[in-house]
């Protein structure tokens, strides 16, 4: 979930996000099945993204209604497993396109699925070299996902952790397609330092509200009990921003915020953090 300009910002547009995998201590779970559909706006004629503050301020995604109901079928993850890890987690993948094509169509926005790699140690890309700590990162360089195989993410098989995780990765290349990307590293290009972090939490803790919006849409084919969600987010209000000693993804308190409006909403229109007070964004 960490951010930074590729190299020394060779495309203003190809920002780098890392995150953290959550190492919750929630015991095991699966994942289940669900289905249907979304009650939203209709469909609209495509249209370029928009440009500029706009783009995060009054994106039209923000305007397209609950996220659909979605059925993964991802299976489980067998503690220890790198194999059944990879095919949990590409699944999940696959399931995250369906629902955000589904609702960048009814925003008129354009849609193109993220590629998806697997790695077993520190990679570089477009956007740099592989940050301290990251469990995988986004970079929209060259719009791919790049995720960790390690002991650490192994050792937590409860799919839904690693569902939130990857719903995170990707709702950073649906930021991309909204626009609020490029703005991003525009408004950061020459920013204060302080001005960069706050923008650097704006982004970050949007995409954490952009993830459990489909994870609400998923809680019933992910076998998420309330009481597992509440676990998930007692554990991000105490460690959430452990690993981020720069205060650049914001507070564990206010990555929970977030993550519980995005569930409780489970539309788009309730993640736009870029008019939201500072309090909220801290």
């Amino acid at each position: 979930m960490n951010h930074r300009p590729p190299g020394q910002l060779r495309s203003l547009t190809s920002v780098l996000i890392t995150s953290l995998t959550l190492a919750l201590a929630a015991g095991t779970g699966t994942a289940g099945a669900a289905t249907g559909g979304s009650g939203a706006a209709p469909a609209v004629q495509q249209q370029a993204p928009p440009r500029g503050k706009a783009a995060a301020t009054a994106n039209p995604l923000y305007r397209t209604g609950t996220m659909p109901t979605v059925t993964c079928s991802a299976g489980t993850i067998r503690q220890g497993s790198a194999a059944s890890y990879r095919a949990f987690m590409t699944r999940i993948n696959s399931c995250l396109g369906r629902a955000w094509k589904t609702q960048l169509k009814k925003a008129g926005l354009p849609f193109s699925t993220p590629k998806l790699r697997f790695v077993t140690s520190a990679v570089s890309s477009p956007c740099g070299k592989w940050p301290a700590g990251a469990g995988g990162y986004y970079c929209s360089g060259n719009r791919t996902m790049y995720i960790a195989v390690t002991r650490r993410n192994l050792k937590n098989p409860y799919g839904p952790n690693h569902a939130q995780f990857m719903a995170h990765e990707y709702a950073h290349h649906v930021q991309y397609l909204m626009g609020v990307m490029p703005y991003y590293a525009q408004a950061t290009w020459r920013a204060r330092p302080s001005a960069k972090l706050a923008l650097s939490r704006r982004l970050e803790l949007q995409a954490d509200c952009l993830a459990s919006a489909f994870l609400r849409g998923a809680a019933q084919d992910l076998e998420l009990t309330p009481e597992h969600w509440n676990a998930m987010l007692e554990w991000t209000e105490e460690n959430g921003h452990k690993a981020w000693p720069k205060n650049d993804h914001g507070k564990g308190t206010s990555q929970a915020y977030w993550m519980r409006r995005g569930f409780s909403k489970g539309s788009p229109a309730a993640c736009n953090t870029f008019t939201a007070p500072s309090r909220l964004v801290s």
